[in-house]
C-alpha cells in the first residue's frame, strides 16, 4: 500500500498513513477474527529496510498505520511524503 504521511494531534503528535477506503472495508470484514480490542489489528509493517510491529487503528471509516519516529528518521521520510508500506496482519 502507499499513501501520504499525515499528522494527527491528540495528546501528542502522531504520524500515520491511511489505508484506502476499499482496503479498510476489507479489513473491517475480518476485524472480529483479527482484533484484540477496540477494532485495533496487530500488524508487521515495513518501509524501505525498516520493519516494526504495531497496530492498525480504525478512525473515521479507515484504518491508520502509525509510523514511529525512529522509522521516519531511519528511512528519511517526512510529513506529506508518499510512502510505500508492506503490511502483514497477524492472524
Amino acid at each position: 500500500m502507499h499513501g501520504p504521511m499525515f499528522e494527527w494531534r491528540g495528546p501528542a503528535p502522531f504520524t500515520f498513513v491511511a489505508f484506502s477506503v476499499e482496503d479498510s472495508a476489507t479489513l473491517a470484514e475480518f476485524v472480529t477474527e483479527l482484533s484484540y480490542g477496540w477494532g485495533c489489528i496487530p500488524a508487521e509493517v515495513t518501509i524501505g529496510a525498516t520493519t516494526w510491529t504495531t497496530s492498525l487503528m480504525p478512525k473515521d471509516g479507515a484504518y491508520l498505520v502509525p509510523i514511529k519516529q525512529m522509522v521516519r528518521h531511519a528511512e528519511g521520510v517526512h510529513l506529506g511524503d508518499v510512502v510505500t508500506l508492506t503490511v502483514h496482519v497477524a492472524g
